[in-house]
């Protein structure tokens, strides 16, 4: 153990050599393990379940696999966060991460039980970091991927309370930014939350596939030095710590080769942003103006729109929700490219698509957020505009084509625009 005092507290530094090195070679500018509480937590986890499946099946001496038992609860809790200061994303698929988890736990562990237990003999018994990496990998995933569901969830509450309060008022549709015909907000609006929930539970399908997992594959999948029965007690006691049914790896081999449901689950976060981003620039459009624009929306003023235009405000939460949409494909195509990157039997770029997920997860929560509370909840329909524009509307010659043809209503449209009548549709005011 390094006896040695953190710069943030006065404990003592519990990694070892491999941490110090994967901090003198990778820095820590950029997101730490540390950064990332349910990243360690799952880590732990992993760690804990691995020490009593081995206890269990004799692997290791009961008081050695007691005092990492130990040393985990204290990481899961929340303890010793300081001690995993490496960076997430570095070379050698994660074998630093393994190892910095080993050191710590190692250290304390001798700490806590006064006997000497050692980071590979002990804790990385019966593991590699090729299924100890993915497993925690995935478990972190999925327990993440909760805050954007929820933020996406009460976007599309929101969208729908918008559609009941403007549920009859009329609006005239467009098709390629021409006028169209008629139809309600509150359809517009229940459009808008539909499409939020269809991308809400696309990104639940694909993260649900993270609850099979790879302990136990140990080397390239083939489970070498790990005793029969070790990798379903593991996956049993992860059930148990995450309370969800986990099952392991159908095919060991495969999980380790091939990650393509993070490609699925990146691209699920990418289209959840970017129809988010859809939606807003279809309400940052319709409130253009006021005056010299549709101004049929009138979003909320959060700010002020010019430091020289006294007055003027900008939709900037569209905007927002819009920028974010281009980072979180960018970030999705990162995880493209990792996928695509693995190498006959091992993906070793899994620290860079944890990292561009947990950006994707970060953007898509902040993105469904801001837009429910700055925008959606505090816009509001102006019933004058909106009234104004439906004279546009193509309903009745709809209509006329269906009785009478295309060619006759055509030349009556023309007539129509040029007699300064271009439709009678309704007149009702907004609400």
């Amino acid at each position: 153990m390094t006896v040695l005092q953190t710069e943030a507290s006065s404990e003592q530094v519990l990694y070892g050599r491999q941490s110090s090195l994967a901090v003198e070679n990778f820095g820590t500018t950029g997101r730490r393990v540390a950064d990332v509480p349910a990243f360690v937590r799952n880590y732990a986890l992993v760690k804990a379940a691995a020490a009593r499946s081995n206890a269990t099946l004799g692997v290791l001496a009961p008081e050695a696999a007691g005092a990492i038992e130990a040393a985990c609860a204290e990481i899961t809790s929340g303890l010793h966060g300081s001690q995993f200061p490496t960076a997430l994303v570095l070379g050698g698929g994660g074998t630093t991460t393994n190892m910095n988890f080993n050191e710590v736990i190692a250290a304390r562990a001798s700490q806590i039980s006064g006997v000497a237990v050692h980071p590979n003999d002990h804790v990385n018994a019966s593991q590699s970091t090729n299924d100890t990496y993915p497993t925690a990998m995935a478990l972190t995933i999925r327990e993440l991927s909760e805050r954007p569901l929820q933020a996406l969830t009460a976007l599309a509450l929101a969208l729908e309370d918008k559609a009941a309060e403007y549920d009859t008022a009329q609006r005239l549709g467009r098709t390629c930014l021409q006028d169209a015909v008629v139809l309600t907000v509150g359809q517009t609006h229940r459009s808008h939350a539909t499409a939020i929930r269809r991308v809400a539970e696309g990104l639940r399908a694909a993260t649900a596939e993270l609850d099979s997992i790879p302990i136990g594959a140990t080397v390239l999948g083939t489970g070498i030095g790990a005793p029969d029965g070790y990798r379903e007690l593991c996956v049993q006691d992860l059930s148990d710590a995450t309370g969800r049914q986990l099952a392991g790896s159908e095919d060991l081999v495969d999980a380790l080769s091939h990650l393509d449901p993070y490609a699925a689950i990146a691209s699920a976060g990418a289209r959840a942003a970017i129809t988010m981003a859809k939606i807003a620039a279809d309400l940052r459009f319709l409130s253009s103006g006021p005056v010299g624009g549709i101004g049929e929306v009138t979003l909320p003023a959060t700010q002020a729109g010019s430091s020289i235009m006294p007055g003027k405000i900008n939709p900037v939460i569209p905007e927002f929700v819009m920028q974010l949409s281009y980072r979180v494909r960018g970030a999705a195509h990162a995880v493209e490219c990792a996928v695509a990157a693995g190498e006959l039997e091992l993906n070793i770029m899994e620290p860079v698509i944890v990292d561009s997920l947990l950006n994707i997860f970060d953007d898509v929560a902040a993105a469904a957020g801001t837009f429910r509370r700055k925008c959606i909840t505090g816009l509001a329909w102006d019933g004058r505009r909106l009234n104004e524009n439906l004279a546009a509307g193509f309903d009745q010659w709809v209509t006329m084509a269906a009785e009478q043809g295309y060619d006759a209503t055509t030349l009556a449209v023309a007539t129509a625009r040029t007699a300064g009548k271009t439709s009678t549709a309704g007149t009702e005011e907004a609400r």
